[in-house]
Formats: structure tokens, sequence, C-alpha cells
């Protein structure tokens, strides 16, 4: 019984376990299976959108982009203004993760004495910590691998010629921003455009600069601008101004050259000068371009437009005759003087001596109405439309508002202003034959929206007058002598305005002014010159007249027009070169350069100043003239000298005339 059971129990059947653990694999894998797609789904569903913008962020990035600004250059192509890079540290205050730590960083790399811990804190998406800053600091930044802290590229304006033409260019901000001059007035065509291009990291975390189309990134640089100014010209204007405004002890000066055909500007200088690479440390109204924003009272200088509007007009001749008086004439209730006793003058005399009785009486002849439509044909009382920021209209009150004493007055360029360029521009139509046509400053095309030339004088009317004002450089007794030139005919016109007081009335300083025509008959040159408050000599014949004179030798020096192509007077009044000019023009096709070993200053002594300049010229250099004359007779460095040590803007050549 026992074994029997014995046996029952042995023999009984074991359970499969191996089922089971399969069915526990199974419901393993199908909550494993379960659950990853339930972590699938809310990794797509729930947390999708902001995965796919942390993926994007780490391969795909916005950068934005500015291109640099345009250049400015001479007629000749000569750099005055360009752009250079610069870094800028920034921060995106969202991306900080310790700003306390990034501020004792920063504060030892950039070095201030600025506590960034605020701007690292900011609530702004985007904060400046530094700019304009070196490449070694910038090079720090990038090492210290701050969180949020970033360098980029920026521009900044340079200047290589310093204050050459300073008030002219203008200057920029900080922001590259054109501010002043030609810089504000270009802006919209010089500055560097703006984009924002999305890039692609690679597996190095390089950046590859393709936009989100896959094109390649745009060219965003902006566009060059061409003067006509020429930087030679420029800086004997310059040179010239500087000297006449020292030796008066003026305050200031402006000094104008044209090309007649062309209504080119080549020279627009001002004294004192101004260096806008130096923005910062300026004294105020130092960058005032005075040639286009200040207006004076011109004086005699209106003289000569007076007489061809009276010309014109057919109310005078230039034989016709007025008694001036003998120096004093009353007209009204006032009293006008005559430097000079004079008694009965031509109007060509009237000119020649600038007598104000005889100007009073031509432009009483003239009349009030006709007088005012000739000053306003000439461009008086409008903006000369130059692209000049803030260019003055001058002052010319309306005709409704004359008085009598006003058509005297106005004859003789008292009671009304008038800026320099607006002067220039109108001898630039008595020097053009009568023919108004706007000046120009800038050659690239589209740049000049002037209006179209308009014929004020007829062109007899027009020579009519410039043989007068050859007369007064020429004549013993005209008021313009110090303007002379061996060998070439100038024609010129003094001004010497006394100016008003500002609490009205007349005080004791003086405007003193002389504008020249080269040659004094169809002239293909125009140069002025106004020196504001000279002392003790206030005469324009004085303080300007030589001033012009030595501008119009450095130039035509320059440009190989001296006198063996001046232009002959009419028939029975030829100036016939002197003895010093044709030694000049016998000189004139020797010496050639001492032969010089290469690399090597040559000698320039006993050579024409005019071959001198253009072989520095080719060398990029403005040399700094010393004396008077045109032969050089020493120069600094000496010859033999290497061209890399001896040249540059310390290129003296001193001057003589031959014996």
């Amino acid at each position: 019984m026992n074994r029997r059971r014995s046996a029952n129990v042995s023999h009984a059947p074991q359970r499969d376990w191996s089922r089971v653990k399969l069915a526990c694999v199974g419901v393993l894998l199908l909550v494993a299976w379960l659950g990853l797609w339930a972590r699938a789904g809310w990794l797509q569903l729930v947390q999708g959108p902001e995965l796919a913008r942390r993926a994007l962020k780490q391969h795909v990035a916005s950068q934005f982009d500015k291109g640099s600004r345009g250049q400015i250059f001479d007629r000749n192509g000569l750099l005055l203004a360009k752009s250079v890079k610069f870094a800028a540290v920034y921060v995106r205050p969202a991306e900080v993760e310790d700003p306390d730590a990034e501020a004792a960083v920063l504060a030892g790399i950039l070095k201030t004495g600025k506590n960034f811990r605020k701007r690292l804190a900011s609530k702004k998406a985007f904060v400046y910590l530094a700019r304009r800053v070196g490449d070694k600091t910038a090079a720090a930044v990038r090492k210290a691998g701050l969180k949020g802290v970033h360098v980029s590229t920026e521009y900044g304006r340079s200047y290589p010629n310093r204050h050459l033409a300073g008030q002219v260019l203008g200057f920029v901000g900080l922001d590259d921003q054109g501010l002043e001059g030609i810089e504000k007035a270009f802006d919209a065509h010089m500055a560097g455009r703006k984009a924002k291009y999305v890039v692609q990291r690679d597996a190095s975390g390089r950046r590859l600069f393709l936009d989100a189309h896959g094109r390649e990134m745009e060219n965003l640089d902006g566009g060059d601008v061409r003067l006509t100014i020429d930087a030679h010209i420029q800086f004997f204007a310059e040179e010239e101004l500087a000297k006449a405004v020292r030796k008066h002890k003026a305050k200031r000066g402006v000094t104008i050259v044209i090309h007649v055909p062309t209504a080119e500007i080549l020279a627009l200088a001002n004294y004192p000068f101004f260096n806008p690479n130096n923005v910062k440390k300026m004294r105020p109204g130092a960058g005032r371009n005075r040639a286009v924003l200040d207006a004076y009272e011109p004086g005699s200088t209106m003289k000569p437009l007076l007489v061809a509007s009276a010309l014109q007009e057919g109310v005078v001749r230039p034989e016709t005759k007025f008694d001036c008086e003998k120096g004093r004439f009353r007209y009204g209730r006032r009293t006008i003087r005559d430097t000079h006793a004079y008694e009965m003058l031509t109007v060509s005399e009237i000119v020649r001596s600038s007598s104000n009785i005889g100007a009073a009486k031509i432009g009483d002849r003239l009349g009030p109405g006709r007088i005012f439509a000739y000053y306003s044909r000439l461009g008086f009382g409008r903006p000369t439309g130059l692209p000049l920021s803030g260019e003055s209209k001058g002052l010319v009150r309306p005709l409704k508002r004359w008085h009598q004493i006003d058509t005297a007055t106005a004859s003789f360029g008292q009671g009304i202003g008038v800026t320099a360029v607006q002067l220039a521009q109108a001898y630039h139509t008595l020097a053009n034959d009568g023919v108004y046509k706007p000046l120009k400053l800038v050659l690239d095309a589209g740049a000049d929206k002037a209006a179209p030339p308009v014929r004020v004088f007829d062109v007899e009317t027009a020579r009519s007058v410039q043989r007068m004002m050859r007369s007064v450089v020429r004549d013993e007794h005209g008021t313009g002598s110090a303007a002379r030139i061996d060998g070439l005919e100038v024609g010129g016109k003094t001004g010497t305005a006394q100016k008003a007081r500002p609490g009205g009335g007349y005080g004791d300083k003086y405007l003193a002014s002389f504008v020249a025509l080269i040659p004094a008959v169809g002239p293909e040159y125009l140069v002025l010159t106004m020196v504001d408050e000279p002392e003790p000599s206030h005469y324009g014949g004085v303080v300007a007249a030589p001033a012009v004179r030595n501008v119009t030798l450095k130039t035509l020096s320059y440009l190989g027009r001296m006198p063996e192509t001046a232009k002959p007077a009419p028939a029975g009044d030829q100036i016939y070169p002197s003895r010093e000019d044709k030694k000049i023009l016998e000189i004139a096709a020797g010496p050639t350069p001492g032969a010089a070993a290469p690399g090597m200053v040559p000698n320039f002594s006993g050579m024409p100043l005019r071959m001198a300049v253009e072989i520095l010229a080719e060398k990029g250099i403005v040399p700094k003239l010393e004396g008077h004359g045109l032969i050089v007779s020493g120069q600094k460095p000496a010859p033999g000298t290497p061209w890399k040590g001896g040249g540059g803007k310390s290129f003296v050549l001193r001057l003589s005339r031959p014996s």
C-alpha cells in the first residue's frame, strides 16, 4: 500500500515553467514596447516642438552681417576715406549662466573700469559690452569662452590724409552713420547693407554661410564716391590759406578752386583745419564747413556782377563816365565814401579802382528790381545744391522790403549775405561767358541732379567784364596788383567788407577777399579766397590776393600749365613774358632727374617745380613747398635717401626764382 503511494507520488507529472517564463518575457516586452511607444508619443506630440527647436539651435543658427561702408576718392583715385575692421564685444543676457563670474573675467580682459554685472544680467536680448576693440583683446574674449558673450566684426572710418578736405568729407558716428559733409550727403549710397543669414554647422562646428535657399551670401558693401577734388590742388589751397590766416592774425578763411569749363570744384579748403580721425577731441565748430554754411557781406566783389547786369540791360557802356564826387556822396540821408577822392571815372575804372560811389550810381541807374532779378539769377538767396549738409541760402531780403539805401548798398556788397560757394558760383557764371552752370563736387554718374545751364549774360557782356577784371590786376592803380603772375594774364577783384555788429551797425572787423580768373579772358580756372577778420591790414588786395597768386602758381605748375601755355591777350593789348619767365621756359626742358640708384630719392635741385611734383605724385607724395618761385633749389630728404624712409608727408621742396 505504501509502496503503491510512493510509486504514485514519484511518477506525478511536473509543471511546465517554460511557458510561464515566455509569458513573462512577452509581457515585459509588451510593457517595454508600450512604454517606448508612449515615450515616443510623448516626445513627438508633447515635447516635439521644443526638441526640434533645440536641435535646430545646435545645427542651424541665425547670423547678422553688415557690409563695409563705401570709400571716398579724389578725382584721380587717391583714397580720402576708407573703412577699417574693428571687433565689438556683446552679450545675449539670456544665455549667461553666472553673471558675477563672467563680469570679473571681462573686467580683466577689457580693462575699461566698467562693471559689466548689470549688462550681463540685463533683460534685453542684446547688449554691447565694448566696441572698437583691438584684435588682441577680441582674441582674449573668444579664448575665455564665456557663455552668452560674443565677438562680432564692425567697421570704423579712417581718413588717411588727416585734415585734407576734412570739412568736405565730414565724419561718421559710432554706428558708421554719416553725420556731416559728404559722409552724410551720401550716407544711403555708401552705408553697408545689413542682412540676416541662416547658417549651418558641420560636425566640427564650422559654419557654412548659406541661407535657407542655398544661395551664397550677397555683397553687402556700400557704394564708393569719387569727388571732383584734386588732392594735390586741395593741399596747395589749404597750405596757402593757412599761411594767409596765420600771417594776418585772422580767425578763419576759405579758398575755392574751380575748373571753369566743367564747373568742377578742384579744391574747397577751410581753415582752421579739421581732422575727422579725431572727432572725439575736436573743438566745437571745428568740423563746420564755413564755405557753405557761413554767410558774409561780400563787399566790393559784387561790383563786377553789378556791372555785368548793367551792361546786359544796356543802361551803361564800359566807357560811360560817372562823377565819383571826390570820395563823398550824399545818398538820401546816408553818406557813401570811397577810400580815395575819385572824380570822373568810367565804368571800367570804377571796377579797377573799386569805387563805392561809382557802383552806387550804376546801381541807381539799373534800379532795385533789376538788381534783385540778376542777383537771383546768379544764385544768391538760395543754396547752390552742392551735396553738403546744411548749406545756407544766404541772405537777400525780398524786394518789397528794400529801402532806398538798399539799392546803393547792394551795388557794392553791403546789406546782403552770401556764402563763399555762392560767390564762386556767381563768378563762375561770369567766367563761363555768362552761362550759369551748377558747380559740381561729385563725379559719379547719377550723383549730379543739378538744373541745366542757363544763360544770364551775353558772351560779349561777360568778356567785357573779364577785361575790366584784368585791369584790376595788371594796371598800376589796380587794387589786385599783388596777384600778378609774370607772363600770365590774371583777372581779379578785391573785396574789403566791413562786418556788421551783432547789435546793429558796422564795427572795426573786416572780411578780406579776392577772386581771380586765370587767364583773365576766357578763363580756365577760378580761384577765390576769403580771410575773416585779418589784422592789422584788412584789405583784400593785401591779405587775400597773394594767397590766390600762390595757389594759382602751384596749381598751374602741378598741372603743367605755367606761362608757356598762357593764352595771349587780344590784339593791341598783348602781354609778353618777362625776362624772368623766358628763363623759366628755357629751364623747363631740363634738367632730367639725376641718375639715382634704384629705390633712392633723386636730386630735384634746379628742376622746374612742375616736373618735381609730377615725379613725387607718381610715388603718392604731396610735397611741402617752401619759398617762392618755380625752380627747386633744395630738398628734404637729401638726394640718395631711400624712398622708404625718405618720402611721405615730410618731403620738402625749397623754391627760388632763376637768376
